[in-house]
């Protein structure tokens, strides 16, 4: 592990690069971030050996490493170098790694696939998926840390955007209030706190971490923030719309879980047209916000729009 050296040259130059393919430019994208959390993580074989190993698992099995992303393409459409957003990117998807093990436990939503492979509890037992999701929460912290945070923000800046986003009123709140939900009759204000807090809070805490890192001012931070929980928003619709309708082999978790654990979702609530319809308008308002944020936002709007293709 070679936490000093430099981002790969060649994946760095295609996400920049403005005649890069989107594909390409996703691609190049995970590459960085996937780059930057392997030389980052603890070896499999440091003492203590399963949790590391666990770690590594949980976080290098996949994904489309769309928080990290988001961090990285708003860093640079402020015209910024998009590595100095690259350490936050990397703790945003540790971050996300940490949630999606504790997800899976059989205490939570009791899932044994992620990402098309065992579960990290299925593969390593349950006490060791806790303590991995544990190590990976206070490493994502410790690195939100150890980042360069340019003025005018305190040097505490991107720590900050990370636990507020995280904690009892954001993402775990979120957890607590889905699991709650289960058996209640459907109820709009608690789905929306819900998708709000559980999904949308961490992609608008990536789009905050990579204007923050860029140098922005207070108020395109928080422009960038709305950007990122409308799209949260859609995100997590699409994802409610998803588990509907699509294959475990597609998914690459078990289908049809929400129904068979009884969760509030958007499908339940409203049906399938209703909410692609919320879908399409949570995507239309983030586009919106893009354009006040006095950027470059070209890139953006192809992400937003390619997440929203995904029903389509």
């Amino acid at each position: 592990m070679n936490v000093n050296a430099a981002p790969v040259p060649s994946a760095l130059q295609a996400f920049t690069a403005p005649d890069t393919a989107f594909a390409d430019w996703l691609a190049a994208g995970r590459q960085l971030v996937e780059s930057e959390l392997d030389r980052r993580l603890p070896p499999a074989g440091l003492q203590p050996a399963v949790l590391h190993e666990a770690m590594r698992y949980a976080t290098l099995n996949g994904g489309k490493r769309l928080r990290g992303i988001l961090a990285l393409a708003v860093c640079e459409s402020l015209g910024k170098d998009p590595a100095r957003a690259l350490l936050p990117a990397a703790a945003l998807e540790a971050f996300h790694a940490y949630t999606l093990v504790h997800d899976d436990l059989p205490c939570m939503d009791d899932d044994d696939l992620r990402r098309g492979k065992p579960a990290t509890h299925i593969r390593y037992g349950e006490a060791n998926a806790l303590l991995a999701g544990d190590a990976l929460l206070t490493l994502a912290c410790q690195w939100m840390a150890e980042a360069v945070t340019p003025l005018p923000h305190p040097p505490g800046a991107l720590v900050l955007e990370l636990t507020r986003a995280g904690g009892s009123t954001g993402v775990i709140g979120g957890q607590t209030e889905d699991l709650a939900a289960e058996d209640l009759p459907p109820d709009e204000a608690r789905l929306l706190y819900i998708h709000t807090e559980k999904t949308a809070r961490l992609i608008a805490c990536a789009c905050r971490v990579g204007a923050v890192a860029a140098g922005a001012c207070a108020a395109k931070v928080d422009t960038f923030g709305e950007y990122g929980r409308h799209l949260g928003l859609a995100f997590q619709i699409l994802d409610d719309i998803l588990d509907a309708t699509q294959a475990t082999a597609i998914l690459g978790k078990p289908a049809g879980s929400d129904a068979e654990n009884h969760k509030l979702t958007t499908v339940s609530l409203w049906g399938l047209d209703k909410s692609r319809d919320e879908a399409q308008r949570h995507t239309d308002l983030a586009i919106a916000h893009l354009e006040k944020a006095q950027c470059n936002p070209g890139r953006l709007q192809a992400l937003t729009r390619h997440l929203l293709s995904r029903i389509n």
